[in-house]
């Protein structure tokens, strides 16, 4: 049995995971390091987390053979996590990142095909300090490529990085997840930042890779309590998996027994706490969300669509939990798709027009429905089939006339199908906030019918594209509002070849250049379009050349984010990623927006992105270590004596008459610490307790 439950790989799928052919959730708790290693046998420990409900565990440590066996014949799986020198400078010591990648290759190499093993973390939560002392962009491509040393040795297995909210823009590009540690205990805020993270993990699945609470300091009966409403919420705002921190209060750091806190789910003598039976009863009871509660019409548009348009209808096919229609609109297609629908579809309610036109089809269709909810999408997508349900929830309070979701590609079947994926210009969802959307692209977009009704459906004057862009700000006009459900995906296939793609940009402009005649407000004199909201572009928001980051006064912010952000754009899919793929892209990231622009306005105009003018890291600096004390300490002693502190998007944290200081503290696996000191400008305004080579009794005074 166990062997059987282990024996598909877990894959992604969309924003969420499957085993085989079946969806399946993370439901993951940390184990170990234990004090005094591991133990003799784990089967005592496995059989009581996987009654639990869990079948996973997450391990800071790469797991040994005899830990994965144990773990199959208990049916769970195993995360293992890279443990290596991220807590100091690897850029200052190579040595500590190539020993990261031994350390990944010999384990992988041990572990090789074992069916419990089913990812690696490769790191955890580099210290935000230390990453802006290394700089964001180089430890953000460190954790890449330790991902894709470990996927060319273990291409089987899941990959990702543990990330935290302090360095929120440190998003892997290459992750198959995204990966948060958050500690909040408060059941709105952790709502609401689960609301946030979707949009920084993008297409991909949202695991929270830790959640805990110490019962030393909260109580027993409160750690139950938010453990469980933790875990409700999580399924609520759809997440693909979660990790309770702790299973045991017996825990190991920097050389010592942690005997000050208490996150375990059982006690120091192996008893179980409140919180255990607690998130077991969560995790016993069934996940599925609840069946929708509004009658949905599919509205699907096609004109010579013959060769997309059957795998849409098989995928509208089984989609479950929702009561709906489907109407199929032909506009005037010659390559005989109607028939085709009319024979294979015959539960379809098809309507053949002459051809006029996108708009001119989708108000067509939605004249022809009886819903009382109107889902549009494409002939070229094929909706989720929880699509409709995860919709629905948008609408229970009222709250919004109209929703939508992300529309992801499938994964390209030839290199030209993978530029195509990693350029600009795809549709995209523009946000307002973490919850409201300023734009819903048509292939992804539901409206109920009084909203639809009220504003006058699309405009006929749009025939292929900006109609979408049209509606919705009308709706806004006319006072309705946009939800997002990040879970309620379409696949979306792009162009299949990068010159369709090209012509496709040109009507994008086109539809532009109708755009600004009809909504001139909203667009600035160089014709860009002026969103308020921020364009998600499908790829993890992360930290790139010239973004601007918040760090907060002195690096001190508990939320780092980026301010100014560069469209988070796909990568290239890593099966064609070679030089001849990127140069491909590179051309097509030149030649689109272009193209793009003199549709819009027979001009070539592109909007060129903000660089960080202050950067220091453009100037010659020093640095050195010092023995005087941790960084936080050595910041009070440099206010006291009248530095001033950086600003919130600074990459230094101090400065007095134009020299600049940054700090950064690294941390030994025996608990050690050692600060680093940089510092621009004039090394004769630092103190002498702080300069290189001041003694250690100098520096306590």
């Amino acid at each position: 049995m166990a062997d059987a439950v282990c024996n598909d790989r877990w894959r992604t799928d969309g924003k969420f995971f499957r085993s085989g052919i079946s969806r399946v959730e993370l439901r993951s708790v940390t184990y170990g390091p234990l004090p005094g290693g591991w133990p003799e046998s784990f089967d005592a420990d496995f059989q009581r987390i996987a009654a639990a409900g869990f079948n996973s565990l997450r391990l800071f440590d790469m797991p040994e053979r005899r830990l994965l066996d144990a773990a199959l014949r208990h049916g769970l799986r195993v995360f293992g996590g890279l443990k290596w020198g991220q807590n100091a400078d690897f850029f200052r010591r190579p040595a500590l990142l190539s020993g990261a990648r031994v350390a990944l290759a010999r384990a992988l190499g041990e572990t090789t095909g074992h069916p419990a093993l089913a990812g690696v973390y490769v790191g955890n939560e580099i210290p935000a300090d230390l990453v802006r002392w290394m700089g964001p962009l180089r430890v953000r491509r460190t954790i890449e490529d330790l991902i894709s040393l470990g996927r060319e040795l273990a291409p089987e297995l899941l990959f990702a990085y543990a990330n935290y909210p302090s360095t929120e823009y440190l998003e892997p590009e290459n992750a198959d997840f995204t990966a948060f540690n958050i500690y909040l205990e408060n059941a709105g805020d952790f709502r609401s930042y689960l609301k946030r993270l979707h949009h920084i993990a993008g297409d991909r699945p949202l695991v929270i890779s830790e959640f805990g609470l110490d019962s030393n300091r909260n109580g027993a009966r409160r750690q139950a309590e938010v453990l469980q409403w933790a875990m409700e919420i999580f399924h609520e705002e759809e997440c693909s998996g979660f990790t309770i921190y702790a299973w045991s209060d017996r825990w190991w750091n920097a050389g010592a027994e942690v005997l000050d806190w208490d996150f375990g789910l059982i006690d120091r003598s192996g008893n179980a706490k409140p919180a255990l039976p607690s998130i077991a009863s969560v995790m016993a009871s069934p996940s599925k969300l609840q069946r929708a509660s509004h009658a949905f019409s599919v509205i699907i548009c096609t004109r010579n669509g013959s060769e997309r348009i059957g795998g849409c209808l098989e995928a509208v096919r089984k989609m479950e939990g929702a009561d709906f229609e489907t109407i199929l609109v032909d506009d005037g297609s010659e390559d005989g798709a109607a028939d085709l629908v009319a024979e294979r579809f015959p539960w379809v309610k098809l309507l053949r027009l002459e051809s006029s036109g996108l708009s001119a089809a989708r108000n067509a269709g939605a004249a022809a429905a009886g819903g009382e909810i109107l889902a549009f999408t494409d002939d070229d997508c094929m909706p989720d089939r929880e699509w409709l349900l995860r919709l629905d929830r948008i609408f229970a309070d009222g709250r919004f006339a109209a929703a939508g979701g992300p529309n992801l590609p499938p994964p390209p079947r030839s290199w030209r199908e993978a530029v195509v994926s990693a350029a600009p210009g795809a549709p995209s969802h523009v946000m307002l906030d973490d919850v409201e959307a300023e734009h819903l692209p048509g292939c992804n977009l539901a409206v109920t019918r009084n909203a639809f009704d009220a504003v006058g459906g699309f405009d006929p004057q749009f025939h292929t594209a900006g109609d979408d862009v049209d509606f919705c700000w009308r709706l806004h006009d006319a006072g309705f509002r946009l939800g997002f459900a990040p879970g309620a995906f379409v696949w979306h296939w792009r162009r299949p070849s990068i010159r369709a793609f090209l012509r496709q940009q040109i009507g994008y402009g086109t539809a532009e250049n109708i755009l600004i005649a009809k909504h001139p407000s909203r667009f600035n004199k160089r014709g860009t379009a002026q969103w308020r909201g921020f364009v998600y572009g499908g790829g993890p928001v992360r930290v790139a050349a010239g973004s601007i980051i918040y760090f907060g006064a002195m690096g001190g912010a508990g939320y780092q984010a980026l301010i100014s952000r560069m469209l988070p754009l796909r990568g290239l899919d890593r099966r064609f990623d070679g030089w001849r793929t990127r140069l491909a892209l590179t051309a097509v990231v030149f030649l689109a927006p272009r193209l793009r622009a003199w549709a819009r306005c027979r001009r070539c105009l592109v909007e060129s992105w903000p660089r960080n003018a202050d950067d220091p890291a453009t100037n010659r600096y020093h640095e050195w270590q010092t023995g005087c004390g941790p960084r936080e300490q050595l910041l009070d002693r440099l206010l006291l004596d009248g530095w001033k502190p950086s600003g919130g998007t600074d990459l230094w944290d101090l400065e007095e008459g134009g020299t600049r200081l940054l700090l950064a503290t690294e941390h030994s696996e025996n608990g050690e610490k050692n600060t680093l000191v940089r510092v621009w400008g004039d090394q004769a305004m630092l103190p002498s307790w702080l300069m290189p080579g001041a003694a250690a009794l100098e520096c306590e005074s």
